[in-house]
Order: structure tokens, then C-alpha cells, then sequence
């Protein structure tokens, strides 16, 4: 079994990811903030290794990864990716120097793979699913930030002959995920028969599953025969719009309330046309997502209610995050 370094951990992607590698038998080291928030690995932290370091501060974050030296390396720490996320220095600092930082702290130790977590939103607008070889066209702080780091690992992985793949998520979805999103609200709201308020319904996205991406992590990590600098992009390749969503929440959870359209305003990434083409990382690492929305909605509905004590966690964070 590997001894593995997750960044990000008590984040959503992260917490997926510790909980599938401890059930593995992998040794599970995280790195997190002074006063991180532990409500998703809460249950998991006697059995993981915890280490406090900031990515910006380079002395500190190289003494904790000497002191674990990694075989394997998920980089899922990231700032800008929610609305209320909107300063451009800490979201650069965070996404390209703490990048740069993790990387060569990484490389004093050495290590079997780096796994680096990129985004959907590094294309910029498209009106088409692109491939990992279009150029980028970055549409905000946050994506300026996600696609530099993807190039700044790319040069590494080639001038330094080490294993830096970058996964591009697309909109992924599941337990943990952040409460003011869009299905864990449509849930919250739906079991009191209730909708939220609701953007535009032809607003769309390629939604993939949390299970499906922790499988991507994996294989980016186990499959040897790929370039060191591969990027793949990680969604389902099919594009749900707002509408399909609602729907299957209405249908799913038995809602008689009928949705407010443009109720919500867009927000800034907002558009008609997002969807991946996945055929790269399905050839090279025999990916393919097993669920489709609707039967990965059903599964995180079956987790919001046998989880009561979650659900209460969730309404409270909702509540919180509206009277800031």
C-alpha cells in the first residue's frame, strides 16, 4: 500500500478521495489550514495523519512533506471555485505559487506520482465539448489561476522527467459536497417540498459523480503506460440543463412546488454549452463514469437521508451562509 498526501482533504473532492484510499489499507496523510473546518472528515481523522501547513508558506509546507515523503501526491486544495470566493491575490496564490510550492517541496523528496486537480473552466466559454489540446481561453481569477498550474506541471513533468498528469474536473456532485450548490440544496429544500431559488433553466453543465472522479484520481495515479504531463478531462460528456435537473429532483424527491425561473441571478460562469470530451482519459486510463445525473442524484438523496445528523449540519451552514 502507498503512503499517500492529500492537500484539501476537508473539502469536498478531498474527503471523498481520503475516505475511498483509507478503505484501500493506503496510509492517508493530510495536509490542512490552522482552524480548518472538520465537519466532512470529522469521523475518518483517527485514522488519517494529520499535518497543519499553509501552500503559500514554502519553509513550512517543504519541512511536512520531507517529514512525510509521499509515493503518491493528490493536489486537491483550491480557492476561487464558489461565488463567495472573489479575492484575486489569495486565489493566485493559492491555485499557482501554492501549486508551485507543493511541486517543488515534492520533487527535494521525490515521489511516484503527482496528481494534480485542474477544471472544466480553464476553456473558458466554448460551444463545443473541447479537447485537452485546445488552447485555453480562462474566463476568470479562478481559472487564470487552475490553468497556469496546469502548465506550470506540465513543465515540470517534462524538463524533470517525473509523473504530473492534471485531471480537468467538470461539475462533480455527491456527499460533502459544499451546501450552497445546486443539488445538495434542490435536496434540502426538496425534502421539505420545497424549490430553491433557480437560475435560468437552459443554464446547463456536464455533472459527474464524486464516486466517478475518486476513480480518476486513482487510475491517474496507478496507470503507468500515459505521458507524464497528461491532462484529461474528467465529466460524463453528457450536458444536463438546469430544467433536466429540477425535473429529476421534482420526480425524485416528490415535489409539488413549482420552480421560480431567473429567481437567482447567473453567475458569471453561467452559460448554455458545458460538457466534456472525455474520450482521452476513457483510451488512456479506461475511464468511463458508471452513473448517470439522475442515478447519482438518487444516491446522494439515499446519503442526505440516512445521514440525519449531516442534513442538520447542512441546513445550519445554509442558514449561516445567508445571514453573512
Amino acid at each position: 500500500m502507498a503512503n499517500v498526501l492529500i492537500t484539501g482533504a476537508a473539502g469536498f473532492m478531498g474527503a471523498n478521495l481520503a475516505r475511498r484510499l483509507l478503505r484501500l489499507g493506503h496510509r492517508v496523510n493530510l495536509i490542512l489550514r490552522e482552524r480548518y473546518s472538520d465537519w466532512r472528515i470529522r469521523d475518518i481523522l483517527k485514522e488519517v495523519i494529520v499535518h497543519i501547513a499553509d501552500l503559500r508558506d514554502s519553509e513550512r509546507l517543504t519541512s511536512v512533506v520531507k517529514g512525510i515523503r509521499p509515493e503518491w501526491i493528490f493536489h486537491v486544495a483550491a480557492h476561487g471555485a464558489y461565488s463567495s470566493q472573489r479575492d484575486a491575490k489569495l486565489i493566485l496564490e493559492t491555485n499557482l505559487i501554492g501549486t508551485a510550492n507543493l511541486v517543488h517541496a515534492s520533487l527535494e523528496t521525490g515521489f511516484e506520482v503527482f496528481v494534480n486537480t485542474g477544471s472544466s473552466s480553464e476553456y473558458g466559454f466554448k460551444d463545443h465539448a473541447p479537447a485537452e489540446v485546445e488552447l485555453p481561453v480562462p474566463n476568470s481569477y479562478y481559472a487564470v489561476g487552475k490553468v497556469s498550474a496546469t502548465m506550470f506541471c506540465g513543465y515540470i513533468a517534462r524538463s524533470r522527467g517525473v509523473r504530473i498528469p492534471t485531471l480537468r474536473l467538470y461539475s462533480v456532485y455527491g456527499p460533502y459536497e459544499e451546501p450552497t450548490r445546486l443539488a445538495p440544496t434542490l435536496i434540502l429544500k426538496g425534502l421539505q417540498n420545497e424549490l430553491p431559488p433557480l437560475v435560468h433553466p437552459e443554464i446547463a453543465r456536464d455533472f459527474v459523480y464524486v464516486d466517478d472522479v475518486v476513480e480518476s484520481y486513482l487510475l491517474a495515479a496507478t496507470v503507468l503506460d500515459q505521458e507524464p504531463d497528461a491532462i484529461y478531462n474528467v465529466g460524463t460528456g453528457v450536458q444536463t440543463s438546469i430544467r433536466e435537473v429540477v425535473a429529476i429532483a421534482r420526480r425524485q424527491l416528490k415535489i409539488t412546488a413549482e420552480p421560480k425561473w431567473a429567481s437567482m441571478e447567473n453567475r458569471i460562469w453561467d452559460t448554455g454549452t458545458w460538457v466534456s470530451d472525455s474520450g482521452l482519459i476513457q483510451q488512456r486510463l479506461n475511464w468511463s463514469p458508471r452513473y448517470s445525473f439522475e442515478q447519482g442524484f438518487a444516491k446522494m438523496v439515499e446519503w442526505f437521508r440516512n445521514n440525519p445528523a449531516v442534513t442538520e449540519a447542512y441546513r445550519s451552514s445554509i442558514q449561516a451562509f445567508a445571514t453573512d
